[in-house]
């Protein structure tokens, strides 16, 4: 007998999402929802107005709001579910996803928020909550957690209160995302210190990214990271939409490394011409994005890690988040998550392989050699200042003593 999800959309119920006998899974909007006076879309790859999407553009986009990898095996199993039915792990913790999503069982409808959904999280015991994260991400299974992230790393979604950190029950909004140091491989040391460093030095040259900052417990930092998906409404935290672009393509997001299927730079632009109500801008972005992950070393920069933002339905490139100097650990692999001009090692990426990123033509080249210069110097000259200046702060790693030698040594390939 078929399963059923109701899909709650800003508020409203969207449609619902149909797992069959056989495990497929299918959505369609509800026939009120098409007809509100605001039948936004859940993803470019659903259009509203089309009759039922089946299994090949479903499932990529839901199975894409669930975490990945490890983090997605033990929520599975603390869940009771296999790690292969998005449907069931949606079930249990659809609530609180990424974007304006919200999912429940049929005829269940979304939790509202009173005062016994906030539990203020003790930090004089923030160690030890850490310590139970490893073994239960994301709080799975835990009695009215229903939080769902995507990504392959220990992280919560939480709400700042004040200055206090607070786990939400019951699904209801948060609008921060808390992240440990990376403690599943041993290689990757300081991932706090890495992620802080490439955000701030990201804003500083001139990339739309979350506002971050670094807190410590008495035995680790971590990282506090704003949520560009929630916005605070009086006294309201209210959602905004997104969806990576993995899901506005309909990749599955076991495939969003290039080399295994998943967007290249090319269809990443493609997909902002078509769909942003402001390609040029957002074109041009996404090209620096791209130069400031070269930069930086950042070779884990997958089809996952770009979205889109959404206000009133109409998308844009959204921030840039998940930023991390992967280059830096030797252990890791060097080669990048999406081709420039056809090379995937950084190594082999001279001016020609940009060239091949823009149009044919002297302009278009110029334009690219400009953005390629510019990226370099200011790059370069803020970190070299940001460094000196967390270094006052006490915040030092050598971590960040590597991604500085490194912006130095490929700044150097980018100028003329």
């Amino acid at each position: 007998m078929a399963r059923i999800l109701d899909v709650w959309f800003y508020g409203n119920k969207a449609g619902q999402l149909v797992q069959d006998d056989s495990g497929r899974l299918q959505f369609a909007y509800n026939a009120d929802y098409l007809g509100s006076k605001q039948p936004w879309p859940l993803s470019v790859s659903m259009p509203v107005g089309a009759a039922e999407f089946a299994d090949r553009v479903a499932r990529p986009f839901f199975a894409g709001l669930l975490p990945e990898d490890l983090i997605r095996r033990k929520v599975a199993k603390l869940l009771g579910v296999s790690e292969k039915n998005p449907f069931s792990m949606l079930e249990v913790i659809g609530g609180e996803c990424a974007g304006a999503l919200t999912i429940y069982p049929e005829g269940t409808p979304p939790h509202e928020e009173n005062p016994d959904d906030i539990q203020i999280l003790d930090e004089k015991h923030l160690d030890e909550i850490f310590e139970h994260l490893k073994r239960h991400p994301l709080f799975a299974g835990e009695d009215g957690v229903r939080l769902s992230l995507a990504g392959a790393h220990d992280k919560l979604a939480v709400r700042l209160i004040g200055d206090k950190l607070a786990l939400m029950r019951g699904g209801v909004p948060t609008t921060h995302i808390l992240k440990t140091l990376i403690s599943d491989r041993h290689d990757v040391t300081d991932s706090v210190h890495n992620e802080l460093f490439c955000l701030m030095l990201a804003a500083r040259c001139g990339l739309s990214v979350p506002q971050a900052q670094m807190r410590r417990t008495p035995n680790q930092p971590y990282l506090l990271v704003e949520r560009y998906d929630r916005r605070w409404q009086r006294n309201d935290v209210v959602r905004l939409h997104q969806e990576d672009f993995c899901q506005a393509l309909s990749i599955p997001p076991e495939n969003k490394y290039e080399r295994e299927g998943g967007p290249g730079i090319s269809t990443c632009l493609d997909e902002i011409q078509k769909h942003s109500i402001e390609p040029l801008p957002d074109r041009l972005a996404f090209l620096n994005i791209v130069i400031f992950n070269y930069l930086i070393g950042n070779s884990d920069a997958h089809g996952k890690n770009f979205s889109l933002l959404y206000e009133e339905g109409k998308p844009r490139l959204a921030p840039v988040y998940d930023i991390l100097s992967t280059a830096v650990y030797p252990e890791l692999a060097t080669k990048m998550a999406m081709k420039i001009g056809g090379r995937y090692d950084p190594g082999e990426v001279y001016l020609r392989h940009w060239h091949r990123l823009v149009p044919d033509t002297a302009v278009a080249r110029k334009g690219i050699e400009k953005s390629l210069a510019d990226m370099a110097t200011t790059a370069l000259d803020q970190a070299t200042k940001l460094h000196a200046e967390l270094n006052k702060e006490n915040i030092t790693s050598p971590v960040l003593d590597s991604i500085l030698a490194l912006i130095k040594k490929r700044s150097t390939r980018l100028k003329p």
